[in-house]
């Protein structure tokens, strides 16, 4: 968990630092006023607050460049920052990081977008929401999409390796990007920034930036994959039998609808009257309550009739092979929206309850019925009248696995039980040869957890990569990976 949860006093800055930074970025890129710099070190559940002595916020990937340059010189750490929504602290400074902050929220141009070649290049600070939009009007198709999608930027979701809902059709961010523009630890700007399908010249250094949260360069661009603009959309809100019918639901649903199936969402019952008692505009997609529901989304490049065929045909199999109890297939866009509604309001109506103690894990598709059942009585036996609350992408493996507390329980008493709540859900995890980070990261919340469960080997190839890009330790220290001694 993150050392910090309150702001703290820095130790001066070098004399000069300030007026050089003020020079590279002019008066509008440098923060340094305490009400300017606190929400940047605020992290966006209200868990933790960092500590930094300043804001940069360069507008070209020339600044960004002369700014670490600078920091370099003068040994002074450098936390990159997108728009700030991550969930394991990955972009906020801490006082013992002795870091400045590098904002990347002005370098916000669409530099290109090709619709022939299917590409857009950007820079890291765009807005998700703003690249979709981008795309649209092009008549093409960006298909990265996360609850935090109107404030997050591009650039953290490459360096987090985002992942969302679409992903059991497109795969996480680390397949949606073709090219990158990095400025590497030195201040040198490595130019990748190549619009191709088949590049075989080398190792694929882009790979390392996306999901390396930071720690080894600072991503300032890329080129991104479109696809064709959907035209035909089909959505169903779906009550299971039992959860052991997911998978294969799932497996029906890829075998009848094949490629066209983008989302395959899981949802609790409890998740459903929260929404219902806590959110705004929510209905009950089937009226009778069922304990489990699966929503679902297929879509098209073109105008398909037998799109909603599909659909149809899928769910009588699924009644008739008595995998689903009953089902609502959106018979327009208001309703379909409506579906969506409901899923997005899950997280933001769990607030309502008090405190949530989060997951974010990945097991094999098969393994997620026994996981949800294996956890459930496990933190059920620890702690009793806590409230599992098992949602998300069942399609892709990752399960949101949030607990809320019991009812009447104080929410700092309930906090206490972070740790243990952690390890009894992350052995089971791990036993079932899953991953405690689906898609949200390492960051400093998860490291201790990250070390614990993942080899010596793995951590010391990964330790040899930061060390050969990054000597000096500069980059995000303690995130992803034990700080080690600055050179």
């Amino acid at each position: 968990m993150a050392p910090s949860s309150t702001p703290v006093s820095l130790p001066a800055l070098p004399d000069g630092f300030l007026p050089a930074l003020k020079r590279i970025v002019g008066d509008r890129g440098l923060l340094t006023k305490a009400e300017g710099i606190l929400p940047h070190v605020t992290e966006q559940r209200g868990r933790f607050v960092g500590a930094t002595a300043c804001v940069v916020k360069p507008g070209t990937t020339g600044e960004v460049a002369q700014v670490i340059k600078l920091c370099q010189d003068h040994d002074i750490a450098i936390v990159p920052q997108g728009g700030n929504t991550g969930l394991v602290s990955a972009g906020i400074a801490f006082a013992e990081d002795r870091a400045i902050i590098l904002n990347l929220s002005r370098m916000n141009k669409v530099r290109n977008l090709d619709p022939l070649n299917n590409t857009m290049t950007v820079e890291a600070g765009c807005i998700l929401q703003n690249i979709q939009e981008a795309a649209a009007k092009a008549d093409r198709f960006f298909p990265l999409s996360l609850g935090s999608e109107g404030s997050c930027q591009i650039g953290g979701n490459i360096a987090s390796n985002a992942g969302g809902i679409n992903v059991i059709r497109y795969g996480n961010t680390r397949a949606l990007v073709l090219g990158l523009e990095v400025v590497t630890a030195d201040g040198e700007i490595w130019d990748g920034l190549r619009s191709l399908r088949k590049d075989n010249t080398g190792y694929d250094l882009k790979q390392l930036f996306i999901g390396s949260e930071g720690t080894l360069g600072v991503i300032t661009a890329a080129v991104l994959k479109l696809f064709p603009a959907m035209k035909e959309r089909s959505t169903a809100f779906i009550g299971l039998r039992q959860l052991d019918d997911a998978p294969p639901l799932l497996g029906l649903a890829q075998s009848l609808i094949g490629e066209a199936l983008n989302s395959f969402e899981l949802i609790p019952r409890i998740a459903l009257d929260f929404a219902l008692k806590h959110g705004q505009d929510i209905t009950d997609p089937l009226g009778q309550p069922y304990d489990w529901y699966i929503l679902l989304e297929a879509s098209a490049g073109t105008p398909q009739a037998n799109l909603p065929l599909l659909f149809e045909s899928f769910l009588e199999q699924a009644l008739e092979a008595g995998l689903i109890h009953d089902a609502a297939l959106a018979q327009n866009t208001a309703q379909a929206d409506s579906f969506w509604r409901l899923r997005e309001n899950i997280t933001l109506c769990q607030k309502a309850e008090g405190g949530s103690i989060k997951h974010d894990i990945a097991v094999p598709l098969s393994a997620i019925p026994a996981f949800i059942s294996k956890a459930n009585a496990a933190v059920e036996s620890y702690l009793p009248g806590i409230r599992p609350y098992p949602f998300g992408h069942i399609g892709d493996g990752n399960i949101h696995y949030n607990l809320s507390q019991p009812p009447g329980m104080d929410i700092n008493d309930y906090l206490a039980h972070w740790d243990r709540l952690n390890r009894i859900v992350h052995d089971i995890v791990v036993d079932m040869g899953g991953s405690i980070s689906a898609e949200h990261g390492i960051g400093r919340v998860k490291l201790e957890e990250n070390l614990h469960y993942k080899s010596p080997l793995e951590i010391r190839m990964m330790q040899q990569i930061k060390q050969s890009l990054d000597p000096k330790n500069l980059m995000n220290p303690g995130k992803l990976l034990p700080v080690s001694p600055r050179s």
